[in-house]
C-alpha cells in the first residue's frame, strides 16, 4: 500500500522521500490525489517556523489589493525560510489566516498563477482559516509556515 507521494508537482507518485528537502506527502489510499495542496507531509532535517508573518514589505509598506498583499505574504515566508537556508521546497505545511473567505474564493483566478511564480509547483499541507481579525489592521492574510531544512 503506497501511502506518500513526493511533495514537489501535483500528479507525481513515489513512496520515497524526494531529493528536494526530503519531504514526502502523505497520500491515503483511496483518497484522490489533492490539486494545490498536500493531506499531510513528513520530513528530515532541521524544523523552522515561522510566525504569522503580513503582506508589508521591509519598509512596513502594503501593496494595495488582497492578490498584491498574497504575494507579499508569501515573498515574506520565503525569505524567513532562506535565513535557515530553505527554499520553497523545504515547506512543509502552510497556515493562511484570512479576514474573508469569499475575498479568497473572489481571487482564485489570480491567486494560481501568484502562487506558483513565488512558490513553483511545491504544494505543502495547507489550512486555510477565515478569523474575524488580525493584529495588524491593514493586512487582509496572515500566513505562518512550518519548514523542514535538510541537514
Amino acid at each position: 500500500m503506497n501511502l506518500t507521494r513526493p511533495i514537489v508537482g501535483e500528479a507525481a507518485t513515489s513512496d520515497r522521500p524526494t531529493a528536494e528537502g526530503d519531504l514526502t506527502a502523505l497520500q491515503p489510499a483511496g483518497w484522490p490525489t489533492p490539486k494545490g495542496y498536500a493531506n499531510g507531509v513528513m520530513g528530515r532535517g532541521n524544523t523552522v517556523l515561522t510566525g504569522g508573518l503580513i503582506g508589508w514589505d521591509e519598509n512596513e509598506e502594503f501593496p494595495e489589493g488582497f492578490v498584491a498583499q498574497v504575494e507579499q505574504t508569501l515573498t515574506n515566508v520565503l525569505a524567513g525560510v532562506a535565513e535557515a537556508g530553505g527554499g520553497p521546497e523545504h515547506i512543509a505545511r502552510l497556515t493562511w489566516y484570512v479576514r474573508s473567505i469569499s475575498a479568497y474564493r473572489a481571487s482564485l483566478a489570480e491567486l494560481g498563477p501568484i502562487y506558483r511564480r513565488v512558490m513553483g509547483h511545491h504544494y505543502p499541507a495547507m489550512a486555510l482559516v477565515e478569523v474575524s481579525d488580525l493584529v495588524e489592521p491593514r493586512a487582509p492574510v496572515e500566513i505562518e509556515a512550518t519548514a523542514v531544512v535538510p541537514v
